[in-house]
């Protein structure tokens, strides 16, 4: 293994199976949020598990922000790490951002992914009505990184219950919003800002990698009007609504998830 790709992406690989399945996680989180899951694929998979440039425990000097301005930093970042590895026919499971980081690395180069499952994506976060609606206007976006940029902490404690709210778990919530708070505030806010600032609507259509859309039920960040609409746009895609509550599913209910993840598996 590569020493840089392994100390850049803070690399895991573990599990026992030909089939090889790389984890993505998202915004202001780490391979870590895979580990309530992950156990229930190690006897008939291999998997890889990475920290995205900037985020977890990735070595921090490789963050450059020219780089990372668009999300094709980090599809560059994954495309290098299957070449250099020679992973190749992946099934690619993200949440979040990640999700639509697995669709982006499959449309550039399909022959690296069999499958995406994607956990509560989204090609736009934005409104933009009364065609599409992503969950949020503009106001509300620089509401989110003005609150980020005066005082990182109380972002943090504030959008954490609505990322994952106290219903689904205390223990769960706090994880989240513990994962928010060793993020590095400059990283994450550069990252959060990219993201919310998205629109990836035009890929869809272009997909043609067998996908599957795992959304919760309710979910303050991806509205199930954004599922169902990349449902339509994707041509081999299928819809699983879960019950699950909040953004982080597979945090506050893997069982469900693993289900889900397993039922769908090709």
């Amino acid at each position: 293994m590569s020493n840089d790709i392994q100390k850049r992406h803070h690399l895991t690989i573990r599990g026992n199976g030909e089939q090889h399945i790389l984890f993505i996680h998202g915004f202001a989180s780490s391979q870590e949020a895979w580990s309530w899951i992950t156990p229930a694929f190690e006897a008939d998979y291999t998997l890889i598990l990475l920290d995205l440039v900037g985020s977890g425990k990735s070595d921090k000097t490789a963050y450059q922000s020219e780089r990372y301005q668009s999300l094709m930093g980090y599809v560059d970042d994954l495309i290098e790490l299957c070449d250099t590895l020679q992973f190749k026919d992946l099934i690619v499971i993200g949440h979040s951002v990640g999700g639509l980081l697995g669709l982006l690395l499959a449309n550039q180069r399909p022959d690296l992914v069999r499958q995406v499952q994607v956990i509560g994506a989204s090609p736009r976060y934005l409104n933009d009505l009364p065609e599409y609606f992503g969950g949020f206007e503009r106001e509300n976006v620089d509401q989110i990184l003005e609150m980020m940029e005066l005082n990182y902490a109380g972002w943090a404690s504030y959008l954490a219950p609505v990322a994952l709210p106290i219903s689904e778990g205390q223990a769960q919530t706090d994880y989240v919003q513990a994962s928010f708070l060793s993020s590095d505030p400059k990283t994450t806010y550069e990252f959060l800002k990219i993201t919310l600032l998205v629109d990836y609507r035009d890929l869809l259509k272009e997909v043609q990698t067998d996908t599957v859309i795992l959304q919760c039920s309710e979910d303050s960040f991806v509205p199930i009007e954004v599922a169902e609409y990349m449902a339509q746009e994707i041509k081999n895609s299928q819809l699983h609504v879960l019950s699950a509550k909040g953004h982080y599913p597979h945090v506050s209910h893997p069982e469900e998830t693993i289900a889900a993840i397993k039922h769908y598996l090709k």
